[in-house]
């Protein structure tokens, strides 16, 4: 007899450290619940900093304004750094020397759904900014990153030459907004079960289980002029 597949749309940005958290998390629940259901999985654009000049802004300077002062923008990325090593994810935000438009990068894992490689795509991104301080204002370095996750190098350089796939990341925006969504992550469950926020392996276990209910749940995210992250 066929597993059940349970569709899982997630909207999330690249610079949001509790989508990198919550995208860990959602895995071990996918891992303990895999003997009982196939996973379908599709990322979704949303920007926390939409109004980002495309060369980025010194992250340091930008975030400490963004959380008041330079010792908050310290007490909350020791912070992050610390709930990111529970989950196996090394936070290096001492490597990261630029905030980026993230538009670019959305537009890229739009691309790469075609190719079925967004998933990789997105893990790749996530990886190179909040491990390896990668600067993801910059579009060799987008190209860097998108080819090591399987992507043709010749149609990354051309998407990111041209304005192709900017229109479709925006008008999915506009989307998101519709249905209420302000932070990030956020997890669709089979297109009725909202589940906000990063929450803990076994609460994401038992959403999935309840799979048609329309219980809807909080947890810690990310979300446009957060003093939170």
């Amino acid at each position: 007899m066929s597993k059940p597949t349970i569709k899982i749309d997630i909207v999330s940005d690249v610079v949001c450290p509790w989508c990198y958290v919550g995208k860990r998390r959602l895995e071990q629940a996918l891992t303990k619940l895999s003997d009982q259901y196939n996973f379908e999985l599709e990322y979704h654009p949303f920007e926390l900093n939409p109004d980002m000049p495309l060369e980025g802004k010194n992250q340091a300077e930008y975030l400490g304004k963004k959380f008041g002062s330079h010792s908050r923008y310290q007490e909350i990325t020791t912070h992050m750094t610390q709930v990111a090593a529970q989950e196996g994810l090394a936070f290096h935000f001492e490597k990261q020397q630029i905030s980026p438009n993230t538009r670019n990068a959305h537009r890229l894992v739009q691309f790469a759904k075609s190719a079925g490689k967004h998933l990789e795509l997105v893990e790749a991104l996530f990886k190179a900014y909040f491990t390896d301080g990668v600067d993801l204002s910059k579009n060799e370095n987008l190209i860097s990153v998108a080819t090591q996750a399987g992507l043709d190098r010749e149609k990354v350089v051309q998407l990111l030459s041209t304005d192709d796939g900017l229109e479709e990341v925006a008008l999915e925006e506009k989307e998101i907004q519709k249905l209420g969504i302000t932070g990030v992550p956020f997890y669709i469950i089979n297109n009725k079960y909202g589940v906000s926020g990063a929450q803990p392996a076994e609460t994401f276990v038992q959403a999935l289980e309840q799979v048609g209910s329309e219980v809807a749940l909080t947890g810690e995210s990310c979300a446009v002029d957060s003093s939170n992250c």
